[in-house]
């Protein structure tokens, strides 16, 4: 990716909530198109960073810069507006609303419309008239995903997409994940526990250590190191 234009460039960024500190001196910078996997133990910083490119915690130090523009001191409405989209871990769907009413509430133009988000997850489009509390938690996990998809971001944020996942749904949810990044294109980045999952997935890896980073570099690298895995991760090659 050496010399091309970046999409998301995150220098010296410091934040917390008030004035506890979580991140401290985080730079890395993703060009369009480009995965990446955010990767640490538990308390590691990892959804903090997340939140930080939403605009969600107390920026302290640094800058962000989005698409050329300077986005440090926007508020979420104007990065969700610039394109960054949300998976939350709690997945916040609405749950009075039908399926279909999820998707078609926040859609704005582009290329994923409701009709090709029950394309995506042919699941959904058997249920698009049930409502989000009448769900299981897998398949309010791909309403989660084509939700934010119909805002037609340019990059999306995931935070622990496959969490608490039967197998089989974890396997629909990576094979959408698949589509949209290397078959579409989109740019993402990615937290999750199981590492070698997203690793391949991905093409960069940044590993937090207590708000720091600890690697950063190609996942590929990062993925075939067990020495690393076991050192920042805790986890060896056979982990999933």
């Amino acid at each position: 990716m050496t010399g091309a234009p970046m999409l998301l460039s995150v220098n010296g960024l410091a934040a917390g909530y008030g004035a506890g500190r979580v991140l401290d001196g985080v730079d890395f910078a993703l060009a369009p198109g480009q995965t990446l996997a955010v990767l640490g133990r538990n308390g590691a910083g990892k959804t903090t960073l997340l939140k930080s490119l939403l605009g969600l915690t107390q920026l302290q130090a640094g800058h962000l810069l989005f698409a050329g523009q300077d986005m440090t001191r926007w508020p979420p409405e104007r990065r969700a507006i610039a394109g960054v989209g949300w998976v939350p871990q709690e997945r916040a769907i609405f749950r009075s609303l039908t399926v279909f009413e999820n998707l078609a509430a926040v859609a704005r133009p582009g290329a994923w419309t409701p009709a090709r988000v029950l394309e995506l997850f042919p699941k959904l489009a058997v249920l698009r008239h049930h409502k989000g509390d009448q769900l299981s938690g897998g398949e309010q996990q791909m309403l989660a995903l084509g939700r934010a998809l119909t805002l037609n971001p340019r990059l999306l944020l995931l935070d622990e997409p496959t969490e608490g996942l039967a197998p089989v749904i974890v396997e629909e949810v990576m094979a959408a994940l698949r589509r949209i990044f290397t078959e579409e294109g989109m740019a993402g980045i990615i937290v999750d526990q199981h590492a070698q999952r997203i690793l391949r997935l991905t093409d960069t890896a940044l590993v937090l250590e207590r708000g720091r980073i600890a690697f950063s570099g190609p996942s590929t690298a990062l993925s075939a190191d067990p020495l690393w895995m076991e050192r920042l991760l805790g986890v060896g090659q056979a982990a999933s």
